[in-house]
């Protein structure tokens, strides 16, 4: 429905406003570049005289000019070696619990995946006499000052449940009303 209208302004009085712009005068063009003007002198006879003729005294400095021109040494290109790592990587089995779908199977040592920071965090969080750092990274083939940076700065949610009287007593509430 919309583009019906708007067609109808876009079309009208079409031929009127195209009438117009045909009849307005033409722009004057802006002035030429000074050195376009010298193609109209390349054409006078002097200059393809002074162009054409032989210097002797040039030709003789061009004669002393020597160049050799030699060819690289040939390298053979192996093509299968250009998409293989440079350096193979050592990579463990993921320890994976029951999120075993959500997760990679296999990382470089040295690093973890999503789901086993969440489940080394939430050990730790629970059991920290158990999970210590020094334990972690034996366990996940990490370095110790990576692991206390992760325990320092990074801490799982915990979700917390409010007792249902909580509950009544903050939706039991009446505002004061004002008068």
């Amino acid at each position: 429905m919309g583009g019906r209208v708007t067609r109808v302004f876009r079309n009208f009085n079409v031929e009127n406003r195209a009438r117009r712009e045909i009849s307005k005068e033409k722009p004057t063009p802006a002035p030429r570049h000074r050195t376009a003007r010298l193609d109209a002198m390349a054409d006078s006879p002097e200059i393809k005289e002074e162009v054409f003729r032989k210097d002797d005294r040039f030709l003789t400095l061009l004669k002393d000019v020597y160049v050799e021109s030699r060819d690289p040494p040939v390298r053979v290109k192996d093509g299968g070696g250009e998409h293989l790592p440079s350096k193979q990587e050592e990579k463990r089995l993921t320890k994976l619990g029951h999120l075993e779908g959500l997760d990679v199977k296999k990382v470089p040592k040295g690093k973890i995946s999503l789901v086993e920071a969440l489940t080394l965090l939430n050990n730790h969080k629970l059991q920290p006499q158990i999970w210590t750092a020094e334990k972690i990274a034996a366990e996940y083939s990490l370095e110790l000052k990576e692991v206390n940076s992760l325990l320092e700065f990074f801490i799982p949610f915990a979700v917390q449940e409010f007792p249902k009287e909580t509950k009544k007593a903050i939706t039991g509430h009446k505002p004061k009303k004002l008068t």
